[in-house]
């Protein structure tokens, strides 16, 4: 007869094993270190946020929904161009033609418009432009005036002006000997690229310009949180194009308190005409833009 199977004996429970202790000094590691990524991204967040939206630190672009019946009596056309990929233009400019028998009638002035407003706050300038008997084409960029709603940025602008050079070259056949870019305010810097651009330009003319705006940019109160001098590239640079470009041009200015011209005209290369129109008075003004293109456009032999 088999004897019995023994019974394994129980064993006495275990007791459960001591808690972790997590260690304070590892926590406060732990805290810090997720605290400072946090501060890290908002910051870049920030520098980002300056970066995509500083144009609007140095641009001030208006939008407008009517036209003038005309351009200090003078008949105008309202023309759209700039086609994008789709063909849709995105650019509405002024043609303002001389009138019959005028003097510069075979000439046309590009006008670059500054960074503030729309066209419509240039209508005295282009009034005195166009009595003196030349054609002008005048536009407003893209995010200004009735042209395409998106944001301006210089090299949105610059694309604009080179749209604008190419309707008249190409779509109104005028030879680029025969075009003026005139640029006042950040269009000067426009006004410059455009020169440097085509060699066929015969003159240039500078009005009041603004060159290399991270001074501008410098003194807003949102560029002192931020970087600034690394992140800003709205600068429209005048000084350097100036030093090294040889097409003839005309400086309109007013000194500063010191009586000082701009640093762009004072350092900008041969040949250069410079005037200073502290209260720029029309007659003044129209005198001096006539001498200048009697002396680098030929004027229409009279019939």
């Amino acid at each position: 007869m088999a004897s019995p199977t023994p019974r394994p004996k129980k064993r006495a429970p275990q007791p459960p094993p001591p808690p972790t202790v997590v260690d304070p000094i590892w926590l406060l590691k732990a805290l810090a270190v997720t605290l400072l990524a946090a501060l890290i991204c908002a910051y870049a967040s920030l520098c980002f946020l300056f970066y995509q939206g500083q144009w609007q630190i140095v641009l001030h672009p208006q939008r407008t929904s009517a036209i003038p019946s005309s351009i200090g009596g003078s008949p105008y056309e309202v023309v759209r161009f700039g086609p994008d990929e789709t063909a849709t233009p995105q650019l509405t400019g002024w043609w303002i033609p001389a009138g019959p028998n005028a003097h510069f009638d075979q000439s046309t002035v590009l006008f670059l418009p500054g960074a503030n407003g729309s066209l419509a706050g240039s209508i005295p300038t282009l009034r005195a432009l166009h009595g003196l008997g030349i054609n002008i084409f005048a536009f407003d960029y893209r995010g200004y005036g009735q042209s395409a709603k998106t944001h301006p940025s210089q090299q949105n602008m610059t694309q604009d002006a080179e749209s604008a050079w190419i309707y008249l070259t190409a779509s109104r056949h005028i030879a680029g000997q025969r075009i003026v870019p005139y640029g006042t305010g950040v269009g000067a810097s426009l006004a410059a690229h455009l020169a440097a651009s085509h060699p066929s330009v015969p003159a240039l003319i500078l009005d009041s310009p603004q060159s290399d705006l991270l001074d501008v940019a410098l003194h807003d109160p949102r560029s002192k949180l931020v970087p600034a001098r690394l992140l800003f590239h709205e600068r429209f640079p005048l000084i350097g194009p100036l030093a090294t470009l040889r097409t003839p041009r005309l400086l309109i200015f007013q000194a500063n308190a010191s009586g000082e011209s701009p640093e762009a005209f004072r350092t900008a290369a041969d040949p250069k005409i410079a005037i200073d129109l502290p209260v720029r008075p029309v007659a003044l003004y129209s005198q001096a833009v006539s001498r200048f293109l009697d002396r680098y456009l030929a004027p229409t032999p009279a019939p």
